[in-house]
């Protein structure tokens, strides 16, 4: 599975932006995906996941409520709609791909900067 990330830009603090990761590969419609991000001098941390039937989703608290995952499975691609963003979510964001919370695949980064 290959996964290619992209949307990230830069916005004012309250701005919204929607990132997308499109799939590619055999088994690419039937991992669950997910969005991390690192910011500098700070650990990648997971943002959010969706099952690979898009029934199931989840958050971490720190953007509960403010962004959306989503996916569409007839194009392979997942999306991070992002509302309301606040300066402490710039970030680099990753996608990743995998089943049972085993994180195999991972995309390259898209840069999303906030500014107050």
């Amino acid at each position: 599975v290959q996964l290619q990330a992209s949307g990230g830009g830069s916005v004012v603090a309250g701005e919204s932006l929607r990132l997308s990761c499109a799939a590619s590969g055999r088994a690419s419609a039937t991992t669950d995906r997910a969005w991390f991000r690192q910011a500098p001098g700070k650990e990648r941390e997971f943002v959010a996941r969706v099952s690979w039937t898009g029934f199931s989703s989840k958050y971490s608290d720190s953007v509960k409520g403010r962004f959306t995952i989503s996916r569409d499975n007839a194009d392979n691609t997942v999306y991070l709609q992002m509302n309301n963003l606040k300066f402490e979510d710039t970030a680099l964001y990753y996608c990743a791909g995998g089943r049972g919370g085993e994180w195999t695949y991972w995309g390259q980064g898209t840069q999303v900067t906030v500014s107050s």
